[in-house]
């Protein structure tokens, strides 16, 4: 997964989501919290109390699976210990058993394993203080601000928190990642002697449903993240403390796919614009859209496109050189970016490669 660019999209939603929501009076649910978003974009189609900070119990394990698919192999060998056993929800796992990383996750992620996240976290950093911090310091890096982790498994205790918005956040990122979403979407596997069904129901309830997580402790009530995918466009629905989670994603899922659409401003590889060449083989280079520019949309709304571009710039210039952005705006406010990279070449003219030959030699005959 690419941090850096998710980051940069983070940044973005905070600043834009809140005067961009669109619900309609009918939309509710039973939650204390709740939140749905559109994943690619992360623009908000509806939010009740999503900035509220709250025990979040077992979806947790979502930043733990995140934490251990990025600093750990799949592959990699782990051995049981006593300290492993935990509380609650429960892989069965026993001291002396050996399985891969990628064989706890499902445990972690499928029957809500707490002493799968133990043996996750101990598996990847040696200790779970480590692994901890890894958590905290990826919330820190994906901007989310109204949590903070405790432990691996989500079970209450001081300190372990998060909102809805900050969840759908990190929901959105994690499914950026093919091995998580190929976990999370598994209605079961048979590992060793263990059979794991996967105690989502959604999977088989909600259309296109493809994950992610369920959670439940007397103090956090139950706690629900979810992602399904219509028509090439993929929502995140995150309810916290909801006595009716099952039917409030399905009815905001429904909600969310019946009033909007993913729309395609420009696709990748498209040409927007051009830019000047100083020294260069040709004079102008075409400037094409490096991924597609898209933003969930009504049918009232609609984008404007602008292209972000030098005046000039020097030679040479190779294709796929990054040389400005292209902004999708609505109603004025910015609400998506894309880079615009070169589409073709402009070699460096020979005179001016002559020049550059004399200047080197002259500069290096001086040192």
């Amino acid at each position: 997964m690419d941090r850096n660019g998710f980051v940069r999209k983070t940044l973005c939603w905070a600043l834009l989501t809140s005067a961009l929501t669109c619900q309609a009076g009918a939309v509710g649910t039973s939650a204390a919290s709740a939140v749905l978003i559109e994943q690619e974009s992360g623009r908000v189609l509806y939010a009740q109390n999503d900035s509220e900070e709250r025990l979040i119990a077992s979806i947790t394990k979502i930043m733990t699976a995140v934490v251990a698919l990025e600093n750990g192999q799949p592959q990699m060998e782990y051995t049981v210990t006593a300290e492993d056993m935990a509380e609650g929800s429960s892989m069965y796992l026993k001291p002396g058993d050996r399985l891969c990383l990628e064989e706890l996750l499902y445990g972690l992620m499928l029957v809500s394993g707490n002493d799968a996240a133990l043996a996750v976290a101990h598996c990847v950093s040696g200790g779970t203080d480590d692994f901890v911090a890894l958590m905290n310091e990826t919330a820190q890096k994906l901007g989310m601000d109204h949590s903070h982790f405790a432990n691996p498994n989500g079970l209450d205790a001081e300190g372990h928190y998060s909102s809805a918005g900050d969840m759908a956040v990190l929901t959105a990122y994690a499914l950026e990642n093919q091995d998580f979403q190929r976990i999370v979407s598994t209605a079961s596997i048979t590992i060793g002697e263990r059979y794991l069904a996967n105690h989502n129901k959604l999977l088989r309830l909600c259309e296109g449903c493809i994950g992610v997580k369920t959670g439940f402790t007397k103090a956090a009530g139950r706690t629900l993240v979810s992602a399904a995918a219509r028509e090439g466009m993929t929502l995140v629905c995150v309810t916290l403390n909801d006595p009716d989670d099952w039917n409030d994603h399905m009815a905001l899922m429904d909600y969310g796919f019946a009033n909007y659409r993913l729309e395609t401003a420009l696709p990748a590889g498209q040409t927007i614009a051009s830019v000047q060449v100083q020294g260069g083989t040709v004079s102008t280079v075409p400037l094409a859209a490096a991924d597609s520019l898209c933003y969930p949309l009504t049918g009232e709304e609609c984008l404007t496109v602008a292209a972000h571009t030098p005046v000039s710039i020097e030679a040479p210039v190779v294709p796929g050189q990054v040389i400005g952005e292209a902004c999708a705006y609505l109603d004025g406010i910015e609400v998506a970016r894309v880079d615009l990279v070169a589409a073709a070449p402009s070699a460096l003219l020979p005179q001016e490669k002559e020049e550059s030959g004399w200047l080197g030699r002259v500069f290096k005959g001086l040192f």
